[in-house]
């Protein structure tokens, strides 16, 4: 599943080519009555998109695990078949094609402040409110860290790959319970995934256990294991080592 910096990133890229451009035709059916109306604003909320129009309406879109949103110029060829094309976006010199995102539709903006209103502070927001998640995660029921990081209503936009990061670079077991942590130590834990995803944006960030089962620890001489965690189980990349994790 894209992770808060790919939604970051995709609204970035949406932005300049769609907001205050005018839509000349839009597919499928459903989304024709986008028509006419005028792109103002796209906005990232955690793993949500957000494309605002003129006329009141929102398109929602959220990627999971298959979508994505591909910029075109009118007349280029499309690098996925058009059978797997949510929506499609034309103004005067721009094609935006969603493909394959399980979520896409249209919502009043009332709607969109309503629906997305159980999710924590946006890990990349340039106000984050480190306090109101760490309020958050102290009311939350989650037993474990590395299920805690994952939890949007807690903080919204953290995936499996910097939840795991973040436990490995604070050396920290990701079933310790969070009542363990001080305030300012879980607090530190968010910062570091914030300041991780930022360095992503920047082409700067390189997984140290995420996906690397089997090889050698980066800063010990201890094995990196993988574990499933949580309801849904989503598998958890560790040092056993250097996090004090029992294997037992």
């Amino acid at each position: 599943m894209p992770e808060g910096d790919t939604i970051w990133r995709t609204a970035n890229a949406l932005r300049p080519r769609l907001v205050g451009k005018r839509l000349l035709e839009v597919t499928p059916e459903a989304f024709r009555r986008l028509e006419g109306a005028t792109v103002t604003a796209v906005d990232s909320n955690g793993k949500h998109l957000l494309i605002h129009f003129d006329s009141g309406l929102v398109l929602h879109s959220h990627m999971r695990m298959t979508g994505a949103w591909h910029l075109y110029r009118p007349g280029e060829a499309w690098r996925k078949p058009a059978r797997l094309a949510k929506v499609v976006l034309n103004n005067e010199d721009t094609v935006a094609v969603l493909f394959s995102a399980p979520v896409a539709e249209l919502v009043r903006e009332k709607e969109a402040v309503r629906d997305l209103a159980h999710l924590g502070p946006d890990i990349l927001a340039p106000d984050f409110d480190l306090d109101m998640v760490i309020g958050r995660a102290r009311a939350s029921e989650r037993k474990a860290l590395g299920e805690l990081l994952l939890d949007q209503r807690v903080c919204a936009g953290i995936g499996n790959i910097y939840r795991c990061e973040s436990l490995w670079r604070l050396r920290l077991d990701p079933w310790k319970p969070p009542a363990e942590l001080s305030d300012e130590k879980l607090g530190g834990l968010y910062r570091e995934a914030r300041r991780m995803m930022q360095d992503a944006l920047r082409g700067r960030f390189r997984p140290a256990v995420h996906g690397r089962t089997g090889r050698s620890c980066p800063r010990c001489e201890g094995r990196i294991a993988c574990r499933h965690q949580g309801d849904p189980a989503r598998f958890v990349y560790f040092c056993a080592t250097c996090q004090g994790v029992s294997l037992q």
